[in-house]
């Protein structure tokens, strides 16, 4: 009878070499039988070797995207991070359309979904299949157009606290040495300015809280938000360890590191003081309809819990407080996020083509009323909005900015059966023999990724011409022809995704974008201070070339605005 030292060893020899065989056929057989392996592709070098940093690195994107499509056609196979972690990459307009549309099939790896819920939460971003479809029905009517138009005077007023504190900024540095070398204006970080009034709105347009992250950043809530959103994720250095966390996101939890201590004090902080919210909304909600009315709160978390008990909402279709608290993290998130990448970039980009920032002042100018903008009850906030919605070069500048540098680089789906994907060109396959054939559509295999080239549709010089890498707002006034089959929710573009996964906060952003520009362009003028490049970490975010471990930033030069007349 063999000792129990020899049972374990032979047990062990048995678990490694099980282990060993896995990797073997993971690395080595798998590829080879993957249906997408028929797909053309740019070869690896290495046996580690991967595409991945030349598709998600925006310095040098858009010239690997072009040549993919050169040498491969729209639908290619490219390697992820492993071995055996081979991807479609697509370009072909149909073919994407097929798999942001059946959203049920291609969902979120559960690599991402960890990421997401560790950080935000089982909220909309995370949540998969029936927790996603009854978290948005519950959401849908938080977001209505007239619930929308009701959270226009809290941007206005935002807009108006930050243009006057811009002015106190650069009424003080006036007296220092720099003055007359900033010709009457001062270097603003505008990426940290715009970051902190968008955490201000989504406060109070979130969930009725004031943040009063522009006169100050020692809220704790916002400290929180703030500290997990730029800490935890903005600073990922991408290196083996957090690829490593990724797909292990257990070893956080054995050797946590500086991400992990600031994750978890971030949340218990969230738990405890938007937890607390969440009971004062539902308290005032149930004393409202004791008191036969309804409460009349127009922050979404009022909106989210007054759709969660509407009557005519089946029982079993309601979300707990906890999927509440996730979701209000998830619009904090995005709401705060991407709006504020967002107008930075749309600042930036104005700073570098000054004929643009004048021609657009002169649109914006046009709508100024006679009162100080200050002096605006919230019904002429909203008048003014309509009139500022509706002005077409405005529409034309955010448009070809959210086109040339949308917030989110790229995503990533994985299919969860095996599928058949339609092209809109045909997609040459390789076939047993060595030869190929051209197909009209080719089998995605369960279990492999879709790589999601966001930014990659948005410049697709082959749809949107020679110039698509360049900002030309007035391309919007003669599109062509090829443009109207591109998917999306927003003017044939993904930077708010496509399908039923598509960005639920969308013209919230929209509002939200339109009210600052109008505000702080017509009463600043803005110009290049430092070179900024783009990084994509988790979002496309500005960083002083050169400076990268200074963490993001957009420093401009920001002058007031003084009319010739008034000069």
């Amino acid at each position: 009878m063999e000792s129990l030292p020899a049972l374990f060893y032979t047990a062990l020899a048995a678990g490694a070499a099980a282990s060993i065989s896995y990797l073997f056929y993971l690395a080595i057989l798998e590829p080879q039988w993957n249906p997408l392996r028929r797909l053309p592709g740019p070869p690896v070098r290495g046996f580690f070797g991967n595409h991945m940093g030349m598709v998600l690195d925006p310095s040098r994107s858009p010239r690997v995207h072009e040549a993919f499509v050169k040498h491969y056609g729209r639908n290619l196979r490219i390697r992820g991070f492993l071995p055996w972690d081979q991807r479609l990459f697509t370009l072909d307009p149909v073919s994407l359309a097929h798999i942001m549309k059946h959203s049920t099939i291609y969902e979120k790896p559960w690599q991402s979904r960890a990421l997401i819920s560790s950080l935000l939460g089982v909220g909309m971003l995370a949540a998969e299949g029936q927790v996603h479809k009854r978290q948005r029905r519950v959401a849908t009517p938080a977001f209505s157009v007239q619930n929308m138009r009701a959270l226009v005077p809290v941007a206005f007023q935002k807009g108006v606290e930050l243009r006057d504190r811009w002015m106190a900024l650069i009424a003080e540095a006036q007296s220092g040495a720099e003055a007359r070398k900033n010709g009457g204006g001062a270097r603003l970080d505008v990426c940290h300015w715009v970051s902190r009034a968008t955490f201000d709105v989504i406060g109070l347009a979130g969930f009725d809280y004031q943040f009063n992250a522009i006169q100050d950043e020692s809220n704790e809530l916002f400290t929180a938000y703030k500290e997990m959103f730029e800490i935890a994720v903005s600073q990922q250095g991408g290196g083996l360890w957090e690829l490593l966390i990724v797909y292990l996101p257990i070893l956080d939890r054995f050797a946590p590191g500086p991400r992990y201590g600031v994750i978890k004090k971030s949340q218990e902080v969230i738990k405890r003081v938007a937890g607390r919210l969440i009971q004062e909304k539902k308290r005032k909600i149930e004393e409202a309809e004791k008191a036969g009315s309804v409460y009349g709160g127009k922050d979404l978390l009022s909106a989210l819990l007054r759709s969660n008990v509407a009557v005519d909402l089946p029982t079993d279709q309601r979300i707990s407080d906890e999927d509440i608290l996730h979701n209000i993290n998830t619009f904090m998130f995005a709401g705060s996020d991407t709006s504020s990448l967002s107008l930075t970039w749309i600042l930036y980009l104005l700073s570098v083509y000054p004929d643009v920032q004048t021609r657009l002042r002169a649109e914006l100018r046009a709508l100024l009323p006679p009162l100080p903008l200050s002096a605006l009850t919230d019904e002429d906030a909203a008048a003014l909005y309509a009139k500022v919605a509706a002005l077409p070069y405005l529409e034309n500048v955010i448009r070809e900015t959210l086109r040339l540098i949308p917030p989110v680089h790229s995503s990533i789906r994985v299919a969860t059966q095996d599928d058949v994907v339609p092209t809109a060109t045909p997609v040459k396959l390789s076939t047993p023999d060595g030869g190929v054939v051209e197909e009209d559509s080719f089998v995605m295999p369960k279990g492999c990724c879709v790589h999601v080239p966001i930014e990659a549709f948005n410049l697709d010089r082959g749809v949107w011409g020679p110039d698509g890498w360049q900002f030309k707002p007035d391309r919007w006034g003669n599109l062509p022809e090829a443009v109207k089959a591109q998917p999306g929710l927003y003017n044939n573009i993904l930077t708010f995704s496509a399908g039923p996964r598509s960005c639920i906060g969308m013209k919230f952003s929209i509002i939200e974008i339109k009210m600052f520009i109008f505000t702080l362009v017509s009463n600043f003028k803005f110009a290049e201070s430092d070179k900024v490049g783009k990084a994509n970490v988790v979002l496309t975010r500005p960083y002083v070339m050169g400076k990268h471990r200074e963490g993001s930033q957009c420093p401009l030069l920001v002058t007031p605005y003084i009319p010739e007349s008034a000069a």
